[in-house]
Order: C-alpha cells, then structure tokens, then sequence
C-alpha cells in the first residue's frame, strides 16, 4: 500500500509542476494539437495509405493495426474499470476527457501501437514515430487529464498489443507465403 501512496504523490508532484505556472495555457494549445493527433483518425489513414504506397506490406501493416486495436481496446477498457483512478484534480485540467478515470491512458497506448507496428514494418521511422508518440503521452499530462504513470502503462500497453498482433498476422501471412 506504501508504494501506490508513494506513486501518487510523484504523480501528484509531476502533474502539479507541469499545470502550476503561468505559461500552462500556451503550453496546453500546443499540447491540444500534439494530443489530437492521437485521436484515431490519422490511424486509419496511415494504415490505407501504407497500403496505397507499399501494396502487400501495407495491407500487411493495415491487418496487423486492426488486429492490434482489436487486442488492445477490450484490455484497455478492463484495466480502466479495474484500476477506477480518479484523473488528476485541483489541478487546471485543458480539455474534458471522455470518461472519469484516467489509468492506462488511451491515447499514449494507440500511440505506442502505432509507433511500434510502423517501427516493426518500416525501421527507419522509428526514431521519429517514438517521438511523437512520447509527445502525445507527455500532451496529456500537460493537458491535466493523465498522470505520468497512466502515460506509462498506456504505452506498455500500446508496445505490447503491437508486438502481439504483430506475431499472430506474421504467423498468418508465412502459412500464406507470403511474408
């Protein structure tokens, strides 16, 4: 019981140096877009359009997304009614999220999904697409809707649903021949 207590009061500390200065509503309009660009869209758009450009690697990459999201989104939704954090409060929150609790952040677990299946499919973007998603955890604390350790087990979560549904649709397409 220490350790959770102890856990959130870092969260409480981090979350409360990150809103509690006078530049935190001209950080949260860059933090806004950064986070928006998690949403959901744009990954369905990555996937079409990898499969526009690179053919049977990018339907590859589009089935092994939606079998990632099909993996990852019953599990977000248990952990986030198993865990019930309250989000982060007394604090100046800059968007209103879509339901009460805050643990495992979806945004950062899509996001870490995305960046692994495109670092998984093509490495070279792995620096870049690692970033963004970082910044799109890092958005949502500075949002006020998250804290540091919901960011951290969403991107768990995200990296780990890739790697998954990455393993099943490899073992699919090489019984196909065509991996």
């Amino acid at each position: 019981m220490r350790r959770f207590a102890a856990i959130q009061r870092f969260d409480h500390s981090v979350s409360t140096l990150c809103l509690s200065h006078r530049f935190s509503a001209d950080t949260a309009k860059v933090a806004r877009a950064v986070s928006r660009s998690g949403d959901g869209p744009l990954y369905i758009v990555m996937g079409l359009a990898a499969w526009w450009l690179q053919e049977a690697v990018g339907l590859w990459f589009l089935l092994t997304g939606l079998t990632a999201f099909a993996i990852e989104l019953p599990i977000y939704w248990v952990l986030k009614r198993s865990f019930r954090r309250t989000r982060p409060s007394q604090l100046p929150a800059f968007i209103t999220p879509s339901d009460l609790y805050s643990m495992p952040s979806g945004h950062t677990a899509g996001a870490f999904l995305m960046a692994s299946l495109l670092s998984i499919f093509f490495p070279s973007l792995m620096l870049l697409v690692f970033i963004w998603a970082s910044l799109i955890g890092i958005s949502r604390v500075l949002l006020g809707v998250h804290f540091v350790t919901d960011i951290i087990v969403g991107a768990g979560l995200g990296i780990m649903c890739a790697n998954l549904a990455h393993s099943i649709t490899a073992d699919l397409y090489g019984m196909a021949g065509l991996s």
